[in-house]
């Protein structure tokens, strides 16, 4: 019966914790929530009906300790409690009686003693009168407790028994009524889970077959290196790759970790770490393939200030492409936008415009350069006369795909090669430090411009000056997906026998090329700044190669194009001094007595040149 007890104690404080629990559901965290907003108002229902059961618990407990408990307590602590203790009394009587009888019994038989004979008489007769009314007591006791033992069994039953019956009385009156509707739409729930989970099960068995009958190649790494299918739009990338680190001099190791980007940083998330830590800012920063000692598809981040950064391994060509890209769309900020995966669509589309080949140049705007106009126009009795369309050919015909694109005069690399070599230097493009050039000293043309270089490639031909425009199109369009934007500024000199780029720091001629080895010239007919030329080289084999060089200009490029046009053709009239002489006179003088070129005249505005004009030649 105390076990009994004991566990409807027990059940009130369960019930009691059980309805905290429930309650305390909707403050776990779990990786998977879904659908748990029903579950949820559900479990708040029965967090009230367990309290209610909780309230018809603790009635009972109290209700089994009154009348199941107490009754067989009282049985044992009162009822055997009261036999055991006239049991000894009855005992002590009996030695009392025995010790009194044993003196009784030692009285001599000559010499009697009256007075101690009626003392030990006495004694004897009041320790048998103890001991028959102890005797009488204890009987008295036993007779009673086979009656009482009999009551003490059923009463604490029939409390039990009552309790019980109160109960599921009172749980039948508060619940049958209310549950009933609530059960049933519990068990439904239940039962639409159930499904879906069949439904579910049923689904994740079917993609688990169609992902085991799929060819091995689907999990080699690297199985579509020709043609990789390459999302060129991404703002954020998950994966792993391989870090480098430096653990000494020259020793390397490689630990391949989780990588991802956050907005616009690039967080790492080691094997067993709770959460990733920051790599890298991404913001304004470069990256761009590079190799790295033995092995393939390594790509390095640069800071924005141009340091380099860390260096990282992609399993995949596509992999190492995509990681590429979408830390380009990030150094970029598309992420702050506020649709930036149309805006990373959309620049990718841009780009990819820029370095697809156009079929056609009929769109573009009619705005010949001076070399343009020799070359399509000829010139009869003070008229012009236009020449027959040219056909325009196609862009694979002017540059060979894939053709790679130097973005700078001088690399790094060839001038750390040239230090340590402790020889003089040869550039391939001509660049000399201690050679003079006795040309520019009795040269008839000499014209400075300020240019910054944009990048050379070689091309295929020099009879039309689209290839000048193709290959502005592709080396403007990928430095803007290289995030390239260091360009190297130079003086360009124009004389009447040469183009000079001259460093502004140190007057060290950079690059030089003859004037009659430029076999086309043209600006950009929609960014004036832009001009680029074709240089006709001659090669160690034999034959010739032609490459077109492409430069910003602080002034419009049809005053280069002009420069090198008038340059070309004083070499034409050196031959007859007549001719020469009438060209220069058709060159207009300032008020110093020197030419101006085309396009130098002050402004009619206010009577001064601008900024950006270029400086005035002198011969």
């Amino acid at each position: 019966m105390q076990r009994v007890y004991g566990a409807q104690n027990e059940m009130c404080l369960a019930t009691q914790q059980l309805s905290k629990q429930l309650l305390a559901y909707e403050k776990q965290n779990f990786a998977l929530g879904k659908g748990d907003e029903e579950v949820i108002s559900t479990l708040h229902y029965f967090s009230k009906v367990v309290d209610e059961l909780n309230v018809l618990h603790t009635e009972l407990a109290k209700q089994l300790a009154d009348t199941m408990v107490l009754p067989i307590i009282q049985f044992r602590e009162k009822d055997l409690t009261e036999v055991s203790t006239l049991k000894d009394l009855f005992g002590l009587a009996s030695n009392e009686h025995d010790l009194s009888m044993a003196k009784y019994s030692r009285l001599p038989k000559k010499k009697e003693n009256e007075k101690v004979k009626t003392e030990i008489v006495k004694e004897v007769a009041a320790a048998r009168r103890k001991q028959h009314l102890s005797s009488l007591q204890y009987y008295c006791a036993l007779n009673a407790l086979q009656y009482r033992k009999r009551v003490a069994m059923m009463e604490p039953m029939l409390g039990f028994a009552h309790g019980q019956i109160n109960f599921f009385k009172k749980g039948a009156e508060m619940f049958s009524q209310s549950m009933d509707s609530f059960l049933s739409s519990v068990a439904d729930m239940v039962q639409s889970i159930q499904v879906e989970l069949e439904a579910e099960a049923e689904k994740m068995r079917a993609s688990q077959q169609e992902l085991l009958s799929l060819e091995e190649a689907v999990y080699t790494p690297d199985f579509n290196v020709a043609a990789p299918q390459i999302n060129r739009n991404l703002i954020q990338k998950a994966g792993y790759l391989n870090l480098r680190n430096k653990t000494g001099l020259v020793t390397t190791t490689w630990e391949r970790l989780y990588f991802f980007t956050q907005g616009g940083n690039l967080m790492c998330q080691p094997r067993g770490a709770v959460a990733g830590g920051l790599i890298q800012d991404l913001d304004n920063c470069s990256v761009m393939a590079v190799d790295c000692e033995d092995r393939r598809y390594c790509f390095q981040i640069a800071t924005p200030d141009g340091k380099a950064g860390i260096i990282l391994q992609a399993e995949s060509r596509k992999e190492n492409e995509e990681w590429i890209c979408a830390i380009n769309n990030i150094s970029r900020q598309i992420y702050l936008t506020d649709n930036p995966e149309a805006v990373a669509i959309k620049l990718n589309q841009t780009a990819l415009q820029a370095v697809t080949p156009i079929t056609s140049f009929a769109k573009k705007q009619e705005s010949p350069c001076p070399s343009q106009k020799m070359k399509s126009s000829e010139v009869e009795n003070d008229k012009i006369v236009p020449k027959a369309a040219v056909i325009i050919p196609e862009a694979e015909q002017l540059i060979a795909p894939g053709t790679p694109i130097q973005f700078d005069i001088v690399l790094p690399a060839t001038e750390f090669l040239d230090q340590n070599r402790g020889s003089r230097r040869i550039n391939p493009f001509g660049e000399t430090e201690d050679e003079t050039f006795p040309e520019t000293e009795d040269s008839l043309l000499q014209q400075m411009f300020i240019v910054r270089f944009l990048g050379s490639m070689a091309v295929k031909t020099d009879n039309t000056t689209e290839v000048i425009y193709e290959a502005m199109r592709q080396v403007l369009a990928a430095r803007a997906i290289h995030n390239i934007f260091r360009m190297t500024e130079s003086h360009l000199m124009v004389t009447s026998q040469a183009l000079r780029l001259i460093d502004p720091q140190t007057q060290v001629t950079r690059a030089n090329f003859e004037l009659t080895s430029v076999t086309q010239f043209a600006a950009h007919q929609e960014n004036k700044r832009l001009v680029g030329f074709v240089v006709r080289m001659p090669e160690s084999t034999g034959g010739e190669s032609l490459s077109t060089y492409v430069f910003e200009s602080n002034s419009e490029g049809e005053k280069i194009c002009y420069a090198i046009n008038l340059g070309k053709e004083i070499i034409e009239v050196q031959k007859d001094p007549e001719a020469l002489a009438q060209l220069m006179l058709s060159i207009p003088l300032t008020n110093d007595g020197k030419y101006v070129l085309l396009n130098d005249q002050p402004d009619d505005n206010d009577g001064s040149p601008s900024e950006n004009r270029g400086a005035e030649s002198e011969a």
